[in-house]
């Protein structure tokens, strides 16, 4: 019935439900009903519709307009759009390879310089305290030598854990850089230790610790030279500067002695002056006998604390002769080239033989360590020496006589 009353109507849009069921509705109403009450309650819904309409306008015309206005620019939106939906199907494939080739370049089993750096950096965060540490030493040595009294046996165990840190990293620039530091810091260690071997009042005890110190420093800082050879020239060359030092301390004496001989030498007539260069040879002999006798007796400690080398039986050089073999002679040498040059300048008998006598004691001084050089004193050329010896001998029996003698009263009682 719906379809005949639209063909009757001659509505040929497109129909939808609503109309549908309006047409229905109207098939089943009678005609009296059509004619009274329809065309009311079609001005009824109108007028609702209306309201309805106004309401809905008054409350949302600002969305409605900005929809309008939306709708308008959605023809230039579009086309914008498609170009960019079209330039991100470009890219993706473009983004895929560019993730595919990071994945590859930065993962874990590639060899990416960066990667490595990156790690190199990350492990040296991770090691940073350790590294302030090593970075440490070398402050750490400075202070500890140059803070008095030094600590030598902590320096050289510290010194020590330097050098076991360069054995286990020889590649390494840092450690080689501490090392090197290191290395500066002890060799300061070790002059110093060097000059404290030229104190006037070196001390056996003094002495066999700074020896035993420097034992320890020189294997590490000098590779070609042994200790059993460096050691002890390195002390004999330190006392022998000592003694050297100390007899130009005399040199106002001995420019006194010069002047002198000068005189003696220009003078035609008696000589009976002397006293300047007497006072000059007493103090120099005095002087050499209380170092040479330090020398040698501290030189014979140090050397028994030495092991003796293997020597190689096929060179015809070896053994060498020890220095302790030829220092005496070094040292009496300096002792008669004294008395060469200036006890001729001394005339008075009691003077000269004042003078021999005590170059006698000092013989017997080093005597005591087997360097006895009192038959050298033949080597000056003078005479004097026979006459002081047989008078040092005659006081030397007369005292051992009396010495014996009461031993014996002692010994009756």
């Amino acid at each position: 019935m719906a379809d005949s009353l639209r063909d009757i109507l001659n509505i040929h849009g497109p129909s939808d439900e609503t109309s549908l069921q309006y047409l229905a509705h109207l098939a089943e109403q009678p005609l009296d009903a059509l004619r009274s009450s329809e065309p009311q309650h079609l001005a009824q819904s109108s007028h609702s519709l209306l309201i309805a309409l106004q309401g809905l306008s008054k409350k949302a015309h600002k969305g409605i307009v900005e929809s309008a206005s939306a709708h308008a620019s959605l023809r230039q939106s579009l086309p914008v759009l498609s170009r960019r939906a079209t330039e991100l199907i470009q890219a993706v494939p473009r983004l895929d390879s560019q993730a595919e080739s990071f994945a590859v370049t930065f993962s874990k089993a590639g060899e990416s310089k960066m990667l490595l750096r990156r790690r190199q950096a990350l492990r040296l965060l991770q090691n940073s305290e350790r590294l302030v540490d090593v970075m440490e030493l070398p402050p750490l040595l400075t202070s500890a030598v140059s803070t008095s009294p030094v600590s030598y046996s902590s320096t050289l165990d510290l010194y020590a854990h330097v050098r076991r840190l360069a054995s286990l990293y020889p590649t390494s620039t840092l450690v080689a850089n501490v090392l090197g530091d290191a290395d500066a810091a002890i060799r300061q260690m070790a002059a110093d230790l060097i000059v404290a071997l030229k104190s006037p009042g070196l001390k056996l005890a003094a002495a066999l610790r700074t020896v035993g110190w420097l034992k320890r420093i020189i294997p590490d800082l000098v590779t070609h030279i042994s200790v059993e050879d460096a050691l002890p020239s390195i002390f004999l060359v330190c006392r022998l500067s000592t003694l050297v030092e100390t007899l130009g301390a005399l040199d106002p004496l001995k420019k006194l002695a010069d002047e002198e001989k000068q005189r003696q030498i220009n003078s035609t007539g008696v000589w009976s002056g002397g006293q300047q260069t007497e006072r000059y040879l007493k103090c120099f002999i005095e002087v050499f006998r209380e170092h040479s006798f330090a020398i040698i007796s501290v030189f014979k400690s140090l050397q028994a604390s030495f092991s003796q080398g293997q020597t190689d039986g096929q060179d015809p050089l070896r053994p060498l002769p020890g220095a302790l073999s030829t220092l005496p002679l070094h040292l009496v040498e300096m002792l008669l080239e004294t008395l060469r040059a200036y006890l001729p300048t001394v005339r008075d008998q009691a003077s000269r033989e004042s003078i021999l006598t005590q170059v006698l004691y000092c013989a017997g001084s080093l005597g005591r360590l087997g360097a006895d050089f009192g038959m050298l004193l033949a080597a000056i050329g003078e005479d004097e020496w026979i006459t002081v010896i047989k008078r040092h001998r005659l006081l030397a029996g007369r005292l051992e006589t009396v010495i014996g003698d009461y031993q014996n009263q002692q010994v009756a009682h």
